[in-house]
């Protein structure tokens, strides 16, 4: 199986898509840290370029990329959903 989504390192809660996704695919992505494995089943179609969930993320915890936050999710957000600006907003404001 080749790997659709890219994560960048062990510990983030998210990954990007390196090829569009779609909605109950089984998918498999690959940590550029140590090349290790991962496969999620996406729950929503999710374009090139945008996140997916590696894990549950809790309503109000902390988004991990590149080892750090990049937000706070709005909602509950399940592993293998697609994480953008509907369910995950800025740290900063």
């Amino acid at each position: 199986m080749s790997h659709k989504f890219l994560v960048h390192h062990i510990g983030d809660s998210v990954g990007v898509a390196i090829a569009d996704i779609s909605a109950g695919e089984d998918v498999q992505g690959v940590y550029l840290e140590d090349d290790s494995t991962i496969l999620i089943n996406s729950k929503h179609d999710i374009p090139l370029g945008h996140k997916i969930a590696l894990e549950d993320i809790t309503e109000n915890s902390k988004v991990i990329e590149y080892r750090v936050p990049i937000g706070i999710a709005t909602e509950e957000i399940k592993e293998g959903s697609y994480v953008h600006t509907h369910n995950l907003k800025t740290a900063r404001w």
